[in-house]
């Protein structure tokens, strides 16, 4: 018999009575299914696919049509800037003088026009500090929460930081092109210019800034860039500057909102325009800087022997422009002149640059087929405290990143690849430059410099993010203000499917190899919102804006849609808002577009809701077609009664105590039903199956003839979902003889009942089991339920032995020895517990204290201790 349920055979009847009691079936399951609620309300059952309307999806216009594609009249605005400026390394400051150049590509007429002044945020009175939670504080994005009052040292450095320095922009000047000044008003991180005369469509306004501003301490502030400095012996206080968010940037003005001027509260990051970039950074003459574009003057900042290296790097492996011994000797001295460094940056929306004395410098060449940019120079820059680590890995993940999202989105789109090691920790990207953390450390002991498998992979990894960032959003150009994911989750999807073709097994999140397998914890947590909330709202950012929608993705390409269909489509996506502004909407309708799938299904749980994944088979029923033959039918009938209901205990311990049945002691009590029991085949049974055969059609006896020749076994298998969230159903059924069958049952099964249904199998074999998503491929939080029938899992448990009350004992305390400097720092400590000492030993110590090295106990400590210790032993 099978492991699922004892089978038994079911008298089905093919005739257009049994027709009429299936349909009747079905229409009671629909009346059941619309009997849960009305349409809209919380009970309705098809309510999760229903199609998304224009509270979700704004409607189709000339600039963003339904297909997801841009419109014919799809427009962006311009900004060209060029910008002269100067590093002050000693007062950790930046000068600079900028010009605009303007181009209104809108359809619409200009007033005035807002830049984006982000280095505000840390000024006195902003709306980000003063917004901050006391549990945030000293955050690195001002978010952060605590039920308890505390204080972190984390939070008193920022305070210090904020305390012993002004920080944001000081404009000395804002003039149109012709020098006249222009009228501005500051709002917090927006600046609003008032314009000499309304701009017109198809014009270009150009006008010049001219600032200072004070560099942060990043290690203290934590605000996407700044200054590290290092204080070591032989540094003289060496600094590594990461200057990002350094200059006035132009606002979005875009179809969908106007202008976004939101203000930057520390999360919601930057929607800026694409333009044409000429920037001269003037820094100290030995500094060596790493910038967004490309060197235009290399003969006067680089020696003979750099250059010739620049052009011998090839494409096996990273060759040093600057050697770690070079860059050792470097720091030793600082050099008291300066040299400006120039670069070039076509159709970029930002500039980012570090410089430092201390970099360590690599490259080597990447190869595409493309025409523009057929050879991309991927390079590194790291202060000596980086390796061994960075030589060794980040050039290397600079160009694995290229060559895995090529695939997926489309060519690299810059002529350079930069990974700068410019904090110890996190990420941040730029156009063709990414700032990344993680460092080796120095073992304590042996004074070997050592790393961590968390370290290596975490660098690995933080190099795939950022420099995937340079495909979203530095050129699919999403609106990172409004809606986080979207470039977030979507560049979280491609880093895990470069970490998967970086090696199996890749520690993708935490220990986990599997995203699927971790993101439940959060999908089921109470304090939530949908990833569709507006950036600077999200709670739980991490899991929220990353985590969450690259899950969602995965189980879109592996589960849903299948990897042909996904990928085409999402290449799609990419190709289309490659250098423009996309919405969500234009990423779900181009998605849907591009593989004729119906996924308002899948937007709607997974980016407008908060439910979670549990799906549970609930039950296994098995059949055969019933031969309605009596003489066959009635003895399995009355195997299958004998199996299910089995002798009952008082009769079967009745004969064990040998108590006889009167029926035997008196055998003329027996007659016709004692020799024929309820099984026994009748005359009128075979009768009415001799009917049964004569009144099947042609059609019907040839389907019975079948059905008694195949002996199919029928399975009516039970789903539930219990977390909410539509999914697929991935099914593993394993027949009695081992073989095993995978099913996906696609997510339209709950379409009309979307809590539970159940699916019916036919098949050749009978089956032993059912699994439920047996490669974790949906996301499902509880899988002991996944299984028919359920299994026993097995794991480990400790042993914990109790250890007494932990509360404070001042006499004990008292005792204790007070730790010599050496021992504080774990050069000399001893791992010998110390007993009380005796009246002679404390005054021994008291006397000669250098005997043990420890400071004595106060006369009035001693006494007390002393007389309680007497009373104790009872003298």
């Amino acid at each position: 018999m099978s492991a699922i349920i004892s089978a038994f055979k079911y008298g089905f009847t093919i005739s257009a009575a049994a027709v009429g009691v299936l349909l009747i079936g079905g229409t009671a399951l629909a009346s059941d299914a619309e009997t849960k609620g009305p349409a809209f309300s919380e009970g309705d059952q098809v309510a999760k696919f229903r199609q998304l309307g224009p509270e979700s999806l704004p409607s189709p216009n000339i600039y963003r049509s339904a297909s997801g594609a841009p419109g014919p009249a799809y427009w962006q605005q311009q900004a060209n800037v060029t910008i002269d400026a100067a590093l002050d390394e000693d007062k950790k400051r930046i000068a600079a003088s900028m010009e605009i150049d303007y181009v209104n590509n809108s359809p619409d007429t200009l007033n005035y026009i807002w830049l984006a002044l982000d280095q505000n945020r840390f000024k006195d009175g902003s709306t980000a500090r003063m917004s901050t939670t006391a549990g945030a504080a000293g955050s690195r994005r001002g978010d952060g929460s605590s039920a308890n009052d505390r204080l972190t040292f984390s939070a008193l450095r920022y305070q210090h930081a904020m305390e012993d320095r002004e920080y944001g922009f000081e404009f000395s000047s804002v003039t149109d092109a012709a020098g006249r000044p222009l009228s501005y008003i500051i709002n917090d991180t927006m600046m609003r210019i008032d314009l000499p005369r309304p701009l017109a469509p198809d014009a270009r306004f150009t006008f010049n800034v001219d600032w200072d501003h004070n560099i942060i301490d990043e290690e203290a502030v934590g605000g996407r860039g700044g200054y590290e400095c290092f204080n070591e012996e032989d540094e003289d206080g060496n600094c590594i500057f990461g200057l990002a968010q350094w200059f006035p940037r132009m606002a979005a003005y875009t179809d969908y909102t106007g202008w976004q001027n939101k203000q930057f509260l520390g999360r919601g990051e930057f929607t800026l325009e694409f333009g044409d970039y000429e920037v001269n950074l003037t820094v100290p003459s030995d500094h060596v800087v790493s910038a967004t574009g490309v060197l235009q003057n290399p003969r006067e900042v680089l020696s003979a022997k750099q250059r010739q290296r620049l052009d011998d790097a090839g494409t096996d492996k990273p060759i040093y422009i600057v050697t770690p011994d070079e860059a050792l000797e470097a720091s030793k001295s600082k050099a008291s002149g300066t040299k400006t460094w120039q670069f070039k940056a076509d159709n970029v929306r930002d500039f980012a640059w570090s410089s430092s004395r201390k970099y360590i410098w690599d490259a080597m060449i990447f190869e595409q087929d493309d025409e523009a940019n057929p050879e991309v120079l991927a390079m590194s820059f790291f202060p000596p405290e980086a390796d061994p680590i960075w030589s060794q890995y980040s050039t290397q993940a600079v160009v694995h990143t290229m060559d895995v999202y090529n695939k997926f989105a489309f060519n690299y789109p810059y002529p350079i690849a930069q990974s700068v090691n410019s904090w110890e920790r996190g990420g941040m990207e730029y156009p063709m430059i990414t700032f990344n953390g993680y460092r080796p450390s120095e073992d304590e002991k042996s004074g070997e410099v050592v790393y961590s498998r968390g370290i290596k992979y975490g660098l690995i990894g933080v190099i795939i993010h950022e420099i995937g960032h340079i495909y979203f959003p530095m050129t699919v150009n999403s609106d990172e203000r409004r809606w986080t994911w979207m470039d977030e989750g979507l560049n979280t999807f491609l880093e895990y499917m470069a970490e998967y073709e970086w090696e199996e097994n890749f520690p993708i999140r935490g220990n986990y190899q599997n995203p699927l397998d971790q993101i439940p914890r959060y999908m089921q947590s109470s304090n939530q919102v949908p990833i569709m909330t507006q950036s600077d709202s999200v709670l739980q950012f991490g899991p929220n804006a990353y985590a969450k929608p690259a899950a969602a993705l995965i189980v879109l390409r592996e589960t849903v849609m299948g990897r042909e269909l996904f990928d085409f489509a999402f290449r799609e996506y990419a190709t289309r808002w490659k250098f423009k502004r996309p919405t969500p909407a234009d990423f779900f309708r181009t998605m849907e577009d591009a593989s004729a799938v119906d996924l308002d299904w899948f937007w709607r749980g997974w980016f407008f809701g908060t439910d979670h994944v549990d799906m549970a088979v609930t039950g296994v029923r098995e059949y055969q077609v019933s031969t309605q033959d009596p003489d066959v039918e009635n003895k399995i009938a009355r195997r299958e009664y004998e199996a299910k209901y089995p002798e009952n205990i008082t009769q079967r311990r009745n004969r064990e105590e040998g108590i006889t049945p009167r029926i035997e002691r008196f055998s003329d009590l027996e007659d016709f039903y004692n020799e024929n029991d309820q099984f026994t085949e009748t005359n009128k049974e075979r009768n009415s199956y001799k009917s049964f055969l004569k009144g099947l059609n042609s059609w019907e006896k040839a389907t019975y003839e079948r059905a008694m020749k195949d002996g199919d076994f029928i399975y009516f298998v039970d789903f539930e979902n219990q977390g909410g969230l539509i999914s697929p159903l991935p099914v593993r059924l394993t027949f009695e003889n081992g073989e095993v069958e995978e099913v996906m049952i696609p997510a339209e099964i709950w379409r009309r009942d979307s809590t539970a249904v159940t699916k019916l199998f036919v098949r050749k074999k009978r089956i032993a089991k059912v699994e439920l998503d047996p490669a974790h491929q949906t996301a499902d939080a509880y899988y002991s339920d996944n299984t028919y029938p359920p299994v026993i899992t097995s794991s480990r448990i400790k042993a914990y032995k109790y250890s007494g009350s932990s509360r404070k004992n001042l006499m004990a305390d008292m005792l204790v020895e007070l730790k010599t400097e050496k021992e504080k720092d774990g050069s000399d400590a001893s791992d010998d517990k110390q007993v009380p000492l005796t009246e002679k030993q404390m005054n021994d110590v008291k006397q000669n204290p250098s005997k043990s090295d420890k400071k004595p106990l106060s006369d009035k400590d001693d006494k007390s201790l002393r007389r309680t210790l007497e009373k104790l032993l009872g003298r």
